[in-house]
């Protein structure tokens, strides 16, 4: 049942630029907990460094604000102590996909049950816009002295080779369409990757928000053309499911591969990839060690009242014993 968003809204101030697409990502978060109707105290918010990174301050759940780049290692460890939980990661590019890159891929690896969104804006904007890893090469924002001299990430492929079986693009001026790709984020059982374009207004000057609503060309009528546009509108279909043909497989991760490529006069949005056939890694984990499904870490006693250490790890090594 729906809760009332104001239930996930905190007291602390948003400080983001005015017209920073960091808003209408927050909005779409804080909605999509309401329509799922997600506990607040089931759900846990982990971030990195960054503007992106106060996110955890302004939704009313458990929140934590990690480290640079580590955010998914404290996303994991919350996940794989604590199944139960909701958990959502939030980072910028930076963040995310520069120190943090190792932990991208790993996390990919693992297939955790986590949802991890990227506010992509090609720039480190909290520190003052030096070019990100997503910015294209030979690209120069007003906050560079000279063209990008490194080649961009392609964050969509990236997460593909990785092993994310769920990667999304949304649009943070789009907040319906958003909302409906990070409910189907969360739904998704195993490592659900969203990369969200973020225009900001105070270091990008070319990927704003006229930008990616076509302002700067329009047609014979004077109407703007959008570069974004939804993959749901043309019937494009994502999911690998159970005994899919590989052969189809092949053909969807062909077109995986040419929608996330697509960039410059139509920028696609929405789920670009789900794969239903893989396990995640708690389910792997209860397989290997039966006591993890029915007591996970944090839900064992570990001292009385007295603080005395109650567990007992007998069994626990006898799962680890080499025979």
């Amino acid at each position: 049942m729906a809760l009332n968003v104001q239930a996930y809204k905190t007291e602390v101030h948003n400080n983001w630029c005015p017209g920073c697409g960091d808003f209408g990502i927050l909005n779409s978060i804080q909605m999509t907990f309401s329509q799922m109707g997600l506990e607040p105290h089931r759900v846990a918010l982990f971030s990195g460094i960054g503007c992106a990174a106060k996110t955890a301050h302004y939704v009313n759940v458990y929140g934590t604000h990690t480290l640079h780049g580590r955010v998914l290692s404290f996303a994991t460890g919350a996940k794989l102590a604590n199944p139960g939980l909701t958990v959502v990661a939030v980072g910028g590019d930076g963040d995310g996909l520069g120190i943090g890159s190792g932990h991208f891929v790993n996390t990919g690896r693992r297939n955790v049950d986590i949802t991890y969104m990227i506010f992509n804006n090609g720039v480190y904007g909290l520190t003052k816009g030096q070019a990100s890893p997503t910015l294209k090469l030979g690209v120069q924002t007003k906050s560079l002295p000279q063209p990008n001299i490194n080649e961009g990430v392609n964050p969509a492929l990236l997460a593909f080779s990785a092993g994310y079986t769920f990667i999304a693009r949304g649009y943070a001026f789009d907040i319906p369409h958003l909302i409906q790709v990070v409910r189907q984020g969360i739904e998704h059982k195993g490592s659900a990757f969203i990369d969200v374009l973020q225009p900001c207004p105070t270091y990008n000057n070319l990927n704003t928000k006229d930008w990616y609503g076509g302002l700067d060309r329009k047609d014979g009528n004077g109407k703007a053309l959008p570069r974004v546009y939804k993959l749901s509108d043309e019937g494009y279909d994502p999911v690998i499911k159970p005994g899919t043909p590989a052969d189809e497989a092949s053909q969807k991760i062909s077109k995986f591969i040419g929608k996330s490529l697509e960039w410059g006069e139509r920028i696609p949005i929405g789920v670009l990839f789900k794969n239903e056939t893989t396990s995640n890694y708690g389910e792997r984990l209860a397989k290997r060690f039966p006591l993890y499904q029915s007591e996970p870490p944090a839900l064992r006693e570990i001292m009385d009242a007295k603080g005395r250490p109650t567990a007992d790890l007998t069994s626990f090594f006898e799962e680890l014993r080499v025979t």
